[in-house]
């Protein structure tokens, strides 16, 4: 059987500890192939050895069992609590805590505010106990299942303030008011809480594509069937089904326009803002904004086999990934909380040692817990791989995992495949040139449309479409017929005529012994040698058949590629053009294209491609070179599989948009060479992001952790500078939200272009 796939929400995980102490429970649930726990998003990516009904039921009894909270895995999307519900706890933890530093901030105006001991005791036993209730029961949890987290450090930690303070209460001389620190017990709670509410509020911003994708899906459809229009929910919809859809409403799912035409902003799911125009017969994507025209579709896809199902499962897929860095952080956040609490029992035996006292002792190990909960270790990571995939997501770029991220930001050359890729990839009639004096072009078009007018070949649609452009006639040809891998011949007007390929006029030419064939075929060899594709139109005379025009076709550059492509140079990357067009077509398109002859691999078949893509990653010995392919993702599976990244794009009438998101690590929704440069430096940044806020999340408890055991800081200062950890990772993360479309290098690769020293 398959493999299956499970995605579940677990609440109550607080630090880097309760994810690998999640990971470790559910690996050991038997049928489980690999685990990874999302701290940012709080959820579990599971993959089993096989499909089994009661998969999901055996998750959710080992979350339960570890001291966890099983919830459905959109429980942050589909949130429905009121965003400030959770801060009333925060705000009864400053009322009751206020009064306790109070004292201390009089202290700096001289005054002298202390509150009598059973005063601090009455607020910050409240606090201690109900407030901080759910520190006590996610330790108890840990040291049940032997291991700790960031919880267990607060509750032991305030516990020993709060302990202390009774203590010191206790022995105080009657008529002596002690120094208790209760205040730091209360504050520490309040400030975590705190930073716990910020970071939940932040999580929940990382989230916002999810959230976006899913809110694409519209409710209903209008469905046609023998009793007229009827509107039923779209879970009811089936493959085959007419559904007639309205100016502004959501296409309900994938399928072909069948009646009317319309324009369709697809903008949420191939980030291109202009509408797209759809004919009968075009590709409708489900999720996408019908326009000002009334149409009837027909539903191909639903479901989770919907092109936008499939988005929002590569998102989620990517967001629930772990970075190879990340990997190495878990292993170090399993010892982390007992290496601490090895700290705190040295720094206290240490201060008593040096006959400080048992209060200055706990006090300074109460910092050490406090300060070294590991909460930003388990969040630097994710947050920031859920930030810049989120953004792509935005801008039509679906990256499949974390570790494409990190490839992706090291390529330094990148491999375009050209037709379809770099070019439109549909052949155009760039020149049509009559061949005797009498000749006119129009009347040429005309009789070559009339030729082809019932062929679906893409030459023929390239001369109806220049016909339809120019408004020349088009009739009916009599008695024509098409011959495979020549041309078609047939009747108009009661003489005969063809149109086809050089070699097929040479050929009945050579057996009609015509000599005057050099005359076009002079004017039609150096067209053939700059690599474009010559038919020719000949018509029958008694001399035999003589021709009249020739027809010049090629494909030509996508717009803005030029420009790309130099933006692409310019970021100091090597580029290469793969081609299995014949040696002279391809260097042809090249030099359109701005790429240099050595960039250029001509004649290449589709199963050699993958090859050459290794050629380019190996120089000498061993690979020097981390290679980047991009092309449609249906004959360059292989090629995109075998680069470092593989960038698959998808083209404007859907296909090879399913083959794209399984074969490549990155899947362009639509074709724009641009979003090649945009994928790379959104990866880029967002690997900065996670060194960044690796290096601050280290930064604080190397830092801190020794200042809190030489007394320097109070736990108090402490609580809240490992609160400030946790928020300033997030917030560091959150930044790539404001990631947006910088046209400098294309700026500056158009002024190259331009300039004539370029």
């Amino acid at each position: 059987m398959n493999p299956a796939v499970s995605t579940i929400g677990i609440g109550g995980m607080s630090c880097s500890s309760c994810v690998a102490r999640v990971e470790r429970t559910l690996k050991n649930v038997p049928g489980v192939q690999s685990v990874s726990v999302n701290l940012a998003n709080e959820s579990a990516h599971v993959v089993w050895n096989q499909t089994d009904a009661n998969n999901d039921a055996r998750l959710r009894r080992a979350i339960r069992d570890a001291g966890y909270e099983p919830l459905v895995p959109e429980h942050w999307q589909n949130a429905s609590e009121h965003p400030w519900k959770s801060f009333v706890p925060i705000a009864v933890g400053a009322m009751l805590s206020l009064p306790l530093v109070a004292p201390m901030l009089g202290d700096l105006l001289g005054k002298h505010w202390m509150l009598p001991a059973v005063w601090q005791f009455v607020f910050a036993t409240p606090v201690q106990f109900v407030l901080g209730a759910r520190f006590y029961k996610a330790g108890w949890h840990a040291l049940r299942a032997g291991s700790g987290n960031m919880d267990l450090l607060v509750a032991l930690g305030t516990t020993a303030a709060w302990a202390l303070s009774m203590w010191l209460w206790q022995i105080a001389p009657q008529n002596e008011m002690p120094h208790l620190y209760f205040e730091a017990s209360s504050l520490v709670i309040t400030l975590v809480l705190l930073g716990k509410f910020l970071e939940k509020r932040a999580k929940h911003q990382t989230t916002e594509a999810i959230r976006a994708l899913n809110a694409l899906r519209p409710a209903q459809a209008r469905v046609i069937g023998s009793n007229g229009e009827v509107q039923i929910p779209i879970d009811e919809l089936l493959v085959g089904d007419r559904v007639a859809v309205l100016p502004g409403e959501r296409i309900p799912a994938d399928g072909l326009v069948e009646q009317g035409q319309t324009q369709v902003n697809e903008a949420m799911l191939t980030g291109e803002p202009l509408p797209v125009t759809k004919l009968t017969g075009a590709r409708l994507t489900g999720g996408s904004v019908n326009g000002e025209g009334r149409i009837v579709m027909q539903v191909t896809a639903i479901g989770t086999e919907t092109v936008l199902s499939q988005i929002i499962r590569l998102v989620e897929n990517a967001q629930a990934a772990k970075a190879p860095i990340q990997r190495l952080v878990d292993r170090v956040a399993e010892v982390f909380v007992p290496v601490v609490v090895g700290v705190a029992l040295i720094t206290f035996f240490g201060w008593w040692w040096h006959g400080q006292g048992v209060e200055t002792a706990l006090i300074n190990s109460v910092a050490v817990l406090v300060m070294a909960c590991p909460c930003a270790l388990g969040l630097a990571t994710p947050a920031a791989i859920m930030a810049g995939t989120g953004i792509a997501a935005k801008q039509g770029i679906l990256i499949k995992d974390a570790q494409v991220l990190e490839h992706a930001q090291q390529i330094d050359t990148v491999a375009f495949d050209k037709t379809g890729t770099l070019t439109l990839g549909q052949p155009r009639l760039l020149q049509l040139l009559p061949l005797t004096s009498q000749g006119d072009a129009r009347l040429c078009l005309s009789l070559a449309a009339s030729l082809q007018s019932g062929s679906e070949h893409p030459l023929a649609r390239a001369v109806l479409y220049e016909a339809k452009q120019q408004d020349v006639p088009v009739v009916v040809p009599d008695q024509s017929r098409a011959v495979s891998g020549r041309g078609i011949q047939g009747e108009l007007e009661g003489c005969g005529w063809l149109l086809g390929s050089v070699s097929w006029l040479q050929s009945l030419q050579a057996g009609m012994g015509d000599v005057a064939a050099s005359d076009w075929l002079l004017k039609a060899q150096p067209l053939l040698a700059a690599g474009s594709t010559v038919s020719v139109l000949a018509k029958q005379t008694l001399q035999g058949w003589t021709a009249q025009a020739l027809l010049v076709f090629g494909d030509e550059p996508k717009p803005g590629v030029v420009e790309a492509l130099q933006a692409l140079r310019l970021r100091g990357l090597r580029l290469a053009m793969i081609s299995g067009d014949n040696t002279a077509a391809a260097h042809a398109m090249a030099q359109h294209l701005g790429l240099r002859a050595d960039e250029v691999f001509a004649e290449v078949m589709p199963g050699e491609k993958a090859e050459l893509v290794k050629r380019l990653q190996y120089t000498g010995s061993g690979p020097t070179h981390r290679v980047a392919f991009v092309g449609d993702g249906i004959n360059d599976a292989p090629a995109l599989a075998a680069a470092d990244v593989g960038f698959a794009m998808a083209n404007p009438n859907g296909g090879g948009t399913d083959v794209a998101m399984q074969a490549a690590g990155i899947t362009l929704m639509r074709g724009d060479v641009n979003l090649v440069i945009a994928a790379l430096d959104i990866s880029h940044r967002t690997v900065v992001k996670i060194r960044q806020n690796l290096f601050w999340a280290f930064v604080y408890n190397v830092a801190g952790i020794p200042l809190a055991a030489l007394g320097y800081l109070s736990p108090v200062v402490a609580g809240a500078a490992m609160a400030l950890s946790s928020v300033s990772v997030m917030t560091n993360a959150l930044l790539l939200k404001r990631w947006h479309w910088c046209s400098t290098l294309r700026t500056e690769a158009s002024h190259q272009l331009k300039s004539p020293l370029a």
